[in-house]
């Protein structure tokens, strides 16, 4: 099967971004791993790799600078369609984000947007139950020390060690 085409959409700022430069490393039911550079590269932001968990509503990405050292792990909580036709996946960003530190420094960021946006009616309360159940997960795998066993399989997948299907 050919790989499918992803797309990145945002609520705050509305827009939709086709990932065509994202290289897929792997795929299979439950997850997507790419290599990618910044679209709009930043002073710090240069490239990255990151992990679609389809199932858990959540996207796990490693931000690298320039010069190859980790900036964090930046996890996305997300929605996502499927379109079987065109074999594409649009990935929504829920707004809540978490990012983990080298240091093992946790910080929750952009809740207040939720509260924003349920308030202005650009999200409703069944788009944000799911999302807040997906932090909710990210958050206990991170505060039990699991979040390390994810860590380990995007590693061993951006090294090249591919799991077999």
């Amino acid at each position: 099967m050919d790989k499918p085409i992803l797309y990145r959409k945002r609520i705050i700022p509305e827009e939709i971004v086709l990932l065509d430069k994202d290289e897929i490393l792997y795929s299979d039911e439950a997850h997507i791993v790419t290599k990618w550079n910044a679209i709009k590269p930043k002073k710090i932001l240069h490239h990255g790799c990151s992990c679609y968990f389809l199932k858990e509503g959540f996207k796990v990405s490693k931000f690298y600078r320039e010069d190859g050292t980790l900036m964090y792990w930046y996890c996305d909580i997300i929605s996502y369609t499927f379109d079987v036709s065109e074999n594409s996946y649009v990935f929504t960003d829920l707004l809540a984000d978490v990012l983990i530190y080298p240091d093992g420094r946790v910080e929750v960021v952009d809740v207040g947007e939720i509260a924003d946006a349920l308030t202005d009616g650009t999200l409703t309360t069944d788009e944000m139950i799911p999302a807040l159940r997906s932090l909710d997960k990210l958050l206990g795998l991170i505060y039990s020390g699991d979040f390390r066993k994810i860590q380990d399989m995007i590693n061993r997948i951006e090294e090249g060690n591919i799991p077999s299907k």
